[in-house]
């Protein structure tokens, strides 16, 4: 696609963007799933790569949405609506994580085991996706339980640019870095990975962590239920 073909494609999003956030202001029902099945994947797999659980990075998203139409007002179009909800969630997902460290700190200092509470989405055990043979199941289980081991800086950047597709830049500012940083702690977590994996896996990456079909349901449905909608 050319460079204009591009600019185009965004005008039109930024419009759909804006039409929709006119619309859930609004009391729209319909707009709020709009927005959530648009963006649940992407803010899922921003909050998993800061927290590697399924159930704290799908309460995290839920949260983030609640907060986020609790002040949608307050989004003006200056970025996308799939950049400030982004910002939202890594916030949400980073304030969480810094209040387990601290309560991990003070059970170490205080000699006695405390254990971060984390309100957790309940999980459908019942999922199954029968898109994928058993093969690419466990491939992909590889995947991201490499991409889990990762320390915490490095496995933000990679779900970032790796598996969400952010460039360089849109990864720097959601994450406040320099986009030098982004590239060395790319570069760092790609060597881990590879070491991990044995560089046999690559092109599946971008099916990992997927977030469809009956978990993105339950996710939206969830959120509405607490915006006082009827489903």
């Amino acid at each position: 696609m050319s460079e204009a073909g591009r600019d185009a494609v965004k005008i039109v999003a930024a419009a759909d963007d804006l039409d929709l956030t006119r619309r859930a202001l609004a009391r729209d029902g319909h707009a709020f799933r709009m927005i959530m099945q648009k963006y649940n994947q992407r803010l899922y797999r921003i909050a998993r790569g800061v927290f590697p659980n399924n159930s704290d990075a799908e309460d995290i998203v839920q949260e983030a949405y609640v907060r986020a139409f609790a002040n949608l007002e307050s989004f003006r179009g200056e970025s996308t609506l799939a950049t400030w909800l982004s910002r939202i969630v890594i916030n949400e997902a980073l304030g969480r994580l810094r209040k387990r460290r601290r309560a991990a700190e003070f059970a170490e200092s205080s000699g006695r085991a405390v254990e971060a509470k984390i309100i957790q989405f309940p999980l459908n055990t019942g999922f199954d996706d029968p898109e994928r043979t058993m093969a690419q199941r466990q491939i992909l289980q590889l995947v991201e339980r490499a991409i889990d081991n990762l320390p915490d800086l490095y496995r933000a950047v990679f779900v970032a640019r790796v598996i969400e597709g952010l460039s360089i830049d849109e990864t720097a500012d959601l994450l406040n870095v320099r986009p030098e940083t982004v590239k060395t702690r790319l570069h760092r977590a790609r060597a881990l990975v590879r070491k991990d994996l044995d560089a046999q896996i690559g092109p599946v990456l971008l099916d990992a962590f997927p977030f469809a079909g009956r978990r993105c349901e339950r996710l939206t449905a969830a959120v509405m239920m607490r915006l006082g909608f009827k489903l």
